[in-house]
């Protein structure tokens, strides 16, 4: 609904500033230069008058327009001219004074642009598209989600450049606004809001009533329908502009913000409140059997029974006819590859949908891999809405810190299937500045260092703390940690830590790493539980290092889109298959 800009080709330009002729102007120049000149040899012409200047050279076409005329000295000497008074006047002194027309007066023009185009100039063929779908608040800010995305593709863009450059592939981000085109009530709870403090309240029935709807029964399945819908019109959308993406195995992620990726979730795997209701009666019934009851009421229960599985019966044999003439078409149109949520309160939702943890470290106890190959959450640690998914698979994982995702200018980072789990909150840390300083190495290839962890609510109070990160940050300057990237203030699990200048200014600098020694609880300082996951699912952004926690707790949640960190995080995994065949295909080749 934004204002429409044209898209124009330009055919005809000025020399010098290369400005393209007004569109109809331009087309009636090629549609007469075309009928002239049409067969001729332009660098054969080319040769032949290279020597004589136009000057000498007599206009052999010409061309009126409305307010100008073009006169042809050869194929490639074309001239433009005004006919205003004023110019007509000026033409005539000029040229009484021994002066040319098209050296006083007239505008060389060009057919085609200074630079030649090249079969190299297109894009890179995209063999992997991203679904961006939003939360709440769209209502409140319509096509907020489109500069999110392009914010976020934007930022993949620099960060693609600078590690991925090598690969053939291309990802592209594509928004999924599906808020917009659902009617819900209309206007009936607006019209039963309040007149006082009405932009508070406008606001809120633009964002967390969205919450309410997707609660509501009555509503929830719109809103569903919706979003699966906008995804499977894209896809279509998409592959029938290019042809190539399927037949090349192109592959398809999704990135959702808050309440989209319940929605989401929702729609791949196909949840319906009714599976609640229908355990609810199972659970009466059990209750039922269980307590003392007459002769008569047996009877009826009985009678009752001998119904429902009757009434069952010929549900199925219903649904079965069916099935064998119509099949039905799958929810989405694709596979999902990655499903990464930003700020997701999904763990919730599924709590309460009584999903408890379990014996098994498979994501299939969440979400199949059959549905969507990985699951990943990415969260701030100070977002009031996010929630972790890892302890409802194991839940000895409430006490395993979430994996902290790399700065996007940290020097050979270590890869994130490589880090081993490792404790919340430690028993004990360093209590002196020369403790702290004893052990700061630098690690060899095959070693990381360990970095221990405080506790969320706890303070950078300790001396010896201040300097492990102070010394670091010393010499940057005060900007520098005003405007430091996200970042952890104390320590994490185990990877290198970059001290650099934010932005484009530390690209380039190398990473100081800092280390600790390791957790105390076993020989190895790191966890050893007897039961692990296949695959880490909380990853966790680190905390700026003079970040006010109330502050970041307001702004956190919408921070996810520009974020050069969490760019680097989606790109890695999505061209995780790619690097692992490059880097064989290098090996194979020593």
């Amino acid at each position: 609904e934004t204002e429409k800009i044209p898209v124009m080709r330009g055919q005809w330009f000025i020399d010098g500033t290369w400005q393209p002729l007004e569109e109809e102007e331009s087309n009636l120049i090629e549609q007469e230069h075309l009928s002239r000149f049409r067969g001729q040899q332009l660098q054969e012409s080319f040769d032949m008058e290279i020597s004589k200047p136009v000057d000498g050279k007599e206009a052999i076409h010409s061309l009126k327009l409305s307010r100008n005329h073009v006169d042809w000295h050869s194929v490639d000497e074309v001239y433009l001219y005004s006919d205003a008074t004023t110019s007509k006047i000026a033409r005539t002194v000029t040229q009484k004074l021994g002066f040319s027309k098209a050296s006083s007066s007239g505008t060389r023009l060009h057919r085609g642009y200074v630079e030649e185009a090249t079969l190299e100039d297109k894009p890179p063929q995209t063999s992997h598209i991203v679904f961006v779908v939003h939360g709440i608040g769209q209502k409140m800010d319509q096509g907020r989600i489109i500069k999110n995305t392009a914010m976020m593709r934007d930022t993949a863009r620099k960060v693609e450049e600078k590690y991925f450059s090598n690969l053939a592939t291309h990802v592209e981000f594509l928004p999924v606004e599906w808020r917009s085109k659902l009617t819900l009530d209309g206007d009936t709870v607006d019209s039963i809001t309040p007149d006082k403090v009405r932009g508070l309240r406008d606001m809120l029935n633009s964002s967390a009533m969205d919450i309410m709807y997707y609660t509501s029964p009555l509503y929830r399945d719109e809103l569903v329908k919706g979003l699966q819908q906008e995804l499977n019109r894209l896809y279509t959308l998409f592959c029938s502009r290019n042809p190539e993406f399927e037949e090349k195995g192109g592959k398809v992620s999704i990135v959702s913000h808050s309440l989209g990726c319940v929605i989401t979730y929702d729609i791949m795997t196909g949840w319906n409140p009714v599976r609640l209701y229908e355990q609810l009666l199972q659970k009466e019934e059990e209750e039922l059997e269980d307590r003392w009851m007459s002769y008569e009421e047996q009877c009826l229960l009985e009678e009752l029974y001998i119904t429902k599985q009757r009434l069952k019966e010929i549900e199925e044999r219903l649904h079965g006819l069916k099935a064998s003439t119509i099949s039905k078409p799958p929810v989405l149109k694709f596979k999902v590859e990655n499903f990464f949520c930003m700020g997701s309160p999904l763990a919730v939702f599924l709590a309460l949908r009584g999903i408890r943890p379990g014996n098994s470290g498979s994501q299939d106890h969440i979400l199949p891999r059959t549905i969507c190959n990985r699951l990943l959450n990415i969260f701030h640690p100070t977002d009031p809405v996010a929630y972790r998914l890892e302890p409802l698979i194991l839940k000895h994982y409430s006490n395993i810190s979430p994996v902290q995702i790399h700065w996007y200018n940290t020097a050979n980072p270590l890869p994130y299937e490589h880090m081993k789990p490792s404790f919340l909150n430690p028993t004990k840390e360093p209590t002196s500045a020369a403790d702290s300083e004893s052990v700061s190495t630098v690690p060899s290839p095959t070693t990381s260092p360990v970095m221990v962890r405080r506790h969320y609510g706890e303070s950078i109070t300790n001396i010896g703390k201040a300097s492990i990160l102070g010394a670091a940050s010393i010499g940057k300057g005060l900007g520098g940690m005003l405007f430091s990237r996200f970042g952890r203030s104390s320590a994490t699990t185990p990877q290198t830590l970059e001290t650099g200048k934010d932005g484009a200014e530390g690209d380039d600098k190398k990473a100081t790493t800092v280390g600790t020694p390791p957790f105390p609880h076993s020989s190895s300082g790191f966890l050893e539980p007897t039961v692990e996951l296949e695959h880490r699912i909380d990853f966790e952004l680190r905390e700026g290092l003079v970040e006010s926690r109330y502050w970041s707790a307001v702004t956190s949640h919408t921070a996810y889109w520009s974020s050069l960190d969490i760019a680097l995080f989606l790109l890695t995994f999505m061209y995780k298959h790619d690097q692992e065949d490059t880097d064989k295909s290098n090996l194979d080749a020593i």
